[in-house]
């Protein structure tokens, strides 16, 4: 499935790997049987893998759904650029470029 670059956030280890990382993290909320979430899955690997100051991962809302219901996921995908504990930028569905959010997540650096 995911490139070894993308890391998986749990409802364990979201706190200490989004919430109080020291670096920007792309969150990409998704699930399996979303089509959209698995056409947008090569472009996640490709960010995960150019970007290696800022953190970039999946939470599986099947698996986290108290984390996806924290942060009013209604709709996947939908990502959350967080930066400092906090939500920095949000978007929703599969029609983002990886530029866009690549210059998003240089904008947090």
């Amino acid at each position: 499935m995911a490139s070894e670059a993308v890391l998986e956030f749990t409802e364990d280890n979201f706190d200490s790997e989004v919430l109080k990382s020291d670096v920007p993290v792309l969150v990409d909320f998704w699930a399996p049987w979303c089509g959209p979430c698995r056409a947008i899955a090569p472009m996640i690997d490709e960010l995960a893998g150019d970007n290696s100051i800022a953190k970039v991962g999946k939470v599986n809302i099947d698996d986290a759904p108290s984390v996806a219901q924290s942060y009013g996921i209604t709709a996947i995908p939908t990502l959350l650029l967080f930066k400092n504990g906090q939500v920095e930028q949000s978007f929703r569905g599969g029609n983002n470029s990886k530029s866009v959010l690549q210059d998003a997540i240089d904008a947090a650096l």
